[in-house]
């Protein structure tokens, strides 16, 4: 039998008893202590900084040798040997960041899939035996001119009590012609749609029986804990079936908790939600499903599953309605999952008739072109760098984030989330920070930045940064920099971008100038500044009216699925017209790249 340690978390108070062998990085994760691990605990990243107050682990590793001497190890690294107590510094727990929940609407007919019928029985008696579900049956249709032809079972041993309890009147839920609800009389039933990122995920709390919001939230993925992009989930994911397991329960659990804010805040309870539209990148689908994501790690990129699927919150260990609905829209192909669907079909993009780019900017990037009646999609790793991944001074969009950058007069102006004192740089903050740089030719075309630039460049050769913010300015607890690797780091971002936008030109045969249109939308692609990107050159050189920010479309479109079982339909529609354009393979995508990378 495999000896069990047990291992303290302090200042946090949390406990956790794992296998001798496990790593720290495994303990915080089963003790519910939220340790950043950006590299998904390969120890190249650095995050997951802790210190050993007592107790027996293993000896530093390679990658922990220059931390030992402050007295810091990797969790990812340190095998528990023996009881452990540990301390975990405040800057390696994953703060409260935040999330974009607000989209631009559009409104819809209300239609969802899920209706709700209120319903009077005529009490039961000596003269009428039949069963419940038999007079309920016959009073649908009289009264509704519905009928019933299935009945969950979860709901099902709700329906006798009910009906007892509410003499004799109820409402129901019927999706698709099975009761998958019973609640009291006018009792209006809950829809929750979700927009799941690789990052944050936002869910959105709907009142079915008239469409209106009751909430919008937003909350960090749980996922974030095993790697920080889709591409480490998926490696560990790839290490056996428990891990696959892990990482859906983790998520499903976040949906929990977030369902029951949402409910709280509107007074209402989560059971009373009937329905779920859940969208997601095709690797976050898959994770949500419980499916395995291996072969979206290795070419050709194949999905499991692309078409819509329905299944029962109970399934995927959802606490919903007991007999509660999920349903997942289309995805298309590769990494071009159902969020990109949700995202067209909330900015109405495949029914334009001018020339648009539409962009759902974060970890993954996901670009549409719609053309002459045609709609090309694909997908590009932008990487984590726009969460502050990757970025020497980077974070997440939390209070204390340097948000905003500006050079004035020689002054260096910049804005951080909630006013709080800066504490490191967010992906919107080091966006401008690099496109300022460049203006004022502190660095060149390739990212070298230059030492007599500014004033505030420091250090020779690959180690030359920028001061963004000296300690103690606004109470900054250090020197917040820009490095030349972070400026690579944007490059690299940025040219991906930039690349998928010109090989979809090149693919419907149309040149940049002839755009009329760039939507961009996403968590990200909400807070940065276009001049910003533009001056970078991460979208074409296009006047800057033509750019228009919509927020969460992805949530919105997710709302609107939710909303009406026309948008299902046409969220099918556009999954079966997209043109999917695997950059991997594609002739251009190198050259365009690689010319995308320089600064302009």
């Amino acid at each position: 039998m495999t000896d069990k340690c047990t291992v303290d978390f302090e200042p946090l108070g949390r406990r956790a008893r794992v296998a001798s062998g496990a790593t720290l990085l495994e303990a915080a994760r089963q003790a519910g202590v939220g340790l950043n691990a950006v590299c998904g605990g390969a120890g190249t990243c650095g995050t997951c900084r802790v210190r050993v107050v007592a107790g027996k682990v293993s000896p530093p590793t390679e990658a922990e040798r220059e931390l030992v001497a402050e007295g810091l190890r990797l969790a990812c690294q340190v095998c528990v040997l023996g009881d452990a107590r540990v301390d975990v510094p405040p800057d390696s727990i994953t703060a409260a960041q935040r999330a974009q929940v607000e989209g631009r609407e559009r409104t819809v007919e209300l239609d969802p899939a899920a209706r709700g019928f209120d319903v009077t029985l005529a009490p039961s008696n000596l003269d009428d035996l039949r069963a419940d579900v038999t007079r309920l049956r016959e009073a649908l249709v009289q009264q509704h001119d519905v009928t019933l032809e299935r009945f969950d079972p979860a709901a099902l041993r709700q329906l006798p009590l009910l009906l007892r309890e509410n003499e004799w009147r109820i409402r129901i839920v019927i999706k698709d012609n099975e009761l998958i609800a019973v609640a009291p009389p006018d009792a209006p039933p809950l829809g929750l749609a979700v927009d799941i990122g690789t990052t944050k995920v936002a869910a959105y709390l709907v009142d079915l029986a008239n469409g209106e919001a009751l909430g919008a939230a937003g909350v960090m993925n749980p996922q974030i804990a095993y790697g920080e992009d889709v591409m480490a989930r998926i490696t560990y994911g790839m290490d056996g079936r428990e891990r696959a397991q892990e990482l859906q329960r983790a998520l499903a659990s976040g949906l929990d908790e977030l369902a029951g804010e949402l409910c709280a805040q509107a007074g209402r309870e989560s059971g009373e939600i009937v329905e779920a539209v859940l969208v997601g990148n095709t690797c976050m689908h898959h994770l949500a499903l419980g499916l395995p994501a291996d072969s979206l790690g290795l070419a050709p990129y194949v999905a499991v599953l692309s078409d819509s699927y329905d299944l029962k919150a109970r399934d995927l260990g959802l606490s919903l309605s007991p007999g509660a609905s999920v349903h997942m829209l289309p995805n298309i192909a590769g990494f071009v999952g159902a969020d990109h669907v949700a995202m067209l079909l909330a900015t109405s993009i495949h029914e334009t008739d001018v020339i648009t780019v539409g962009l759902d900017i974060g970890t993954n990037t996901e670009i549409s072109l719609a053309a002459g009646g045609r709609l090309l999609s694909c997908s590009c790793a932008s990487g984590p760098a726009f969460e502050g991944a990757h970025i020497h001074d980077g974070m997440r969009a939390a209070p204390g984030a340097i948000e905003r950058v500006r050079f004035v007069d020689g002054r260096i102006e910049y804005q951080t989330i909630d006013g709080a004192p800066p504490v490191g740089i967010c992906g919107s903050g080091i966006l401008d920070a690099v496109a300022e740089l460049r203006r004022v030719s502190a660095l060149r075309a390739n990212g070298a930045m230059q030492a007599d630039g500014h004033p505030r460049v420091r250090g020779e050769g690959r180690g030359v940064e920028f001061v963004l913010v000296p300690a103690g300015e606004r109470d900054a607890p250090r020197d917040i920099v820009v490095t030349r690797k972070d400026v690579n780091e944007i490059q690299l971002a940025k040219a991906a971008i930039r690349a998928g936008v010109e090989v979809l030109l090149d693919e419907a045969g149309l040149e940049a100038e002839q755009v009329q249109q760039v939507v961009v939308a996403g968590a990200f692609g909400t807070y940065l500044d276009v001049d910003s990107a533009l001056a970078i050159g991460m979208f074409p050189p296009l006047p800057r009216e033509r750019f228009v920010q919509v927020g969460n479309a992805a949530g919105m479109g997710a709302k609107l699925a939710l909303l009406s079982r026309h948008c299902r339909r046409q969220a099918e529609e556009i999954a079966r017209r997209v043109e999917y354009v695997e950059l991997t393979t594609n002739p251009r995508f190198v050259g365009e790249y690689t010319k995308a990378l320089m600064l302009p």
